[in-house]
């Protein structure tokens, strides 16, 4: 542009609109906007005109009012579309605009600006995908609106490299805010997700043109899911596996179960391998995952090293894909841990409430979480409700023959056979064959299991014969006597049978400490032995239980139902003469 000669103004001039049309004219020309600006600033400290920033604001506004379009466009250099910028001037050295005090208001000092709304299909919730350049290289990252709207919440982006502090975060905001609406229109609007599984019509991360807008916490997790290497070589090692009687079929079977429970509008559950060490526990859950995902190093299969809440996020972000975590033996407090298994298999969590008010949203899901260490998750005294929800198996001897190589090929091939079972499961035919097969089974194993147990076992057979159709192709599906040695029978599952059973040991060990009335007690004495009944004095009877883990009033009542004890009409109790005065006492039928 040819050199603009530029008068020299005196103070009343500067009450005219003559220097400020001079310099508007010049708005989409950055350097010699700037250099005439400079000029015509040192004119007016010169003659003592005050306000020559704030005079140039209100004259652009005027035309602004007027029609006159202030069309400054961003003009970044590899940026990916051309988006206009109002007062802003946006180019290679930033963001910035001129104030009213002679300067500028500097949002940014590199490029940035947004490429991308995206609408959450579950929530509704809009978030602004933010594309910025420091030197040469072009980043992306996904924001709430509410981190962006606020001068305070938007200094986040500092922490992925933001050139945004105190002083220029509320510029930074208007021009976000200002770019997005000046170009509605032109920034494109996708759909965007932030968990896994069934999501309407399709499967999450299988849906074409989805984006993640989720934590970043889990970015890493979701990337992991995809297709990688050979599917044939996959196939290989599976059917391999599945040729043999090894709990490892079984858990590889309850990874493809996890989608059905959804499908089935079934109960969550929990598959628990357990034994010592170099059994292949571990490379058993490395093949369930390889179903789905990278099982190496990329963050898909979870430790037992977290706190519940971390497993609820977790299960609310898998949502439909199974929960895999190795090494139950980090769990220091494993009684506790009852209360997660509850969590894990009820598939919703903690009721929580917000810093501004209301609740904020509950995580949900409903899947199978599969998992593995050197001990059970349950034990004699576990409730029975957790005891119901776990299909636990022994691992008494090596799962696999040619663990290393296994494991190396799992390692590099992955990812298929999960995909191409969603895809074929995704229509209203084969969901309605699932569910009959379901049925079949349920009915095959009704007997001595419980009946969650049975809902359970029957999806992972359901899901295993889907499964030998649809990707193995070897008719070699898990029969019901496959499965069915590891249920629980509804006696081990009820807690107060579990805790009558612990008693009479209890009772059998200290027999000595039991004497017949009108004998001399021993110094420390449980109660009398007397016409057929075992008089436990009751203080002795809560401190037993208690000890072993289970609720003293709830096995008394169970026992008393059952007869099982002589008791008051209206307790469980019944007051026995002992040492010279009355107490009360769980008295036992010695016959039972």
């Amino acid at each position: 542009m040819e050199n603009i000669s530029v008068k020299y103004f005196t103070k009343a001039e500067f009450n005219t609109e003559e220097p400020y049309r001079l310099l508007f004219q010049l708005r989409n020309n950055r350097f010699k906007y700037n250099q005439i600006f400079t000029t015509l600033s040192e004119n007016a400290s010169d003659v003592g005109f005050k306000g020559f920033g704030r005079m140039f604001k209100a004259f652009t506004e005027e035309r602004a009012d007027k029609g006159v379009v202030i069309d400054n466009i961003t003009k970044f250099e590899g940026q990916e579309m051309e988006l206009k910028t109002g007062e802003w001037i946006a180019d290679d050295f930033g963001v910035r605009r001129c104030n009213d005090r002679n300067g500028e208001d500097i949002a940014c000092v590199h490029p940035i600006m947004p490429v991308e709304r995206l609408v959450n299909i579950d929530t509704g919730i809009e978030k602004l995908k933010i594309a910025f350049r420091k030197g040469n290289t072009w980043r992306k990252e996904i924001y709430d609106r509410r981190t962006l709207a606020s001068a305070n919440n938007i200094l986040d982006l500092a922490n992925n490299g933001v050139a945004v502090t105190s002083e220029n975060s509320r510029y930074l905001v208007r021009y976000i805010h200002d770019i997005e609406n000046l170009n509605y229109d032109i920034i494109p609007q996708k759909s965007s997700v932030g968990r896994l599984g069934w999501i309407n019509d399709g499967f999450s991360p299988y849906i074409k043109d989805l984006i993640f807008d989720g934590e970043n916490n889990f970015k890493k997790i979701f990337n992991a899911i995809k297709t990688k290497g050979s599917f044939d070589e996959w196939l290989k090692v599976a059917r391999d596996v599945r040729a043999t009687n090894s709990p490892a079929r079984i858990v590889l079977a309850a990874s493809f179960a996890s989608v059905l429970v959804k499908v089935l509008g079934k109960l969550n559950f929990m598959v628990h391998l357990w034994g010592s060490t170099e059994t292949g526990k571990t490379l058993s859950l490395f093949l369930a995952s390889s179903v789905w995902a990278n099982p190496g190093e990329d963050g898909f299969i979870q430790t037992f090293n977290g706190t519940q809440v971390g497993i609820e996020l977790l299960e609310g972000f898998l949502n439909n894909l199974p929960l895999i975590m190795d090494e139950f033996q980090l769990v220091k407090d494993k009684k506790m841990f009852e209360n997660t298994v509850y969590m894990i298999c009820e598939g919703i969590g903690r009721l929580r409430g917000k810093k501004t008010g209301g609740l904020q949203d509950t995580p949900t899901w409903k899947n199978c979480t599969l998992t593995s260490g050197e001990s059970p998750i349950t034990n004699n005294s576990s409730g029975g409700g957790a005891v119901n929800r776990i299909i636990e198996m022994e691992c008494k001897t090596k799962l696999f023959h040619n663990a290393p190589e296994v494991a190396d090929i799992v390692r590099r091939n992955y990812g298929h056979a999960g995909k191409a079972f969603v895809l074929l499961l995704n229509n209203d035919f084969a969901k309605s064959m699932a569910m009959k097969l379901y049925k079949e089974f349920y009915d095959s194993l009704r007997g001595d299991s419980t009946e969650k147990q049975t809902m359970a076992a029957a999806m992972i057979l359901t899901a295993d014969t889907l499964a030998t159709k649809w990707i193995f192709t070897d008719d070699n599906p898990l029969k019901v006597e496959d499965i069915e040695q590891y249920l629980h029978s509804k006696e081990s599952v009820d807690v107060c049978a579990r805790g009558y059973e612990y008693l009479k040991d209890m009772l059998a060990v200290n027999q000595y400490k039991f004497f017949e009335p009108g004998k001399a007690p021993i110094s420390e004495y449980w109660g009398t032995v007397s016409g057929g009944k075992i008089n436990i004095i009751k203080s002795i009877y809560e401190k037993i239980c208690n000890e072993g883990g289970y609720d003293p009033k709830a096995i008394a009542s169970w026992m008393k139902q059952r007869s099982y004890t002589e008791t008051s009409e209206d307790r469980e109790y019944k007051r026995v003469s002992i040492n010279g005065s009355k107490k009360w006492c769980v008295c036992i039928k010695e016959t039972r």
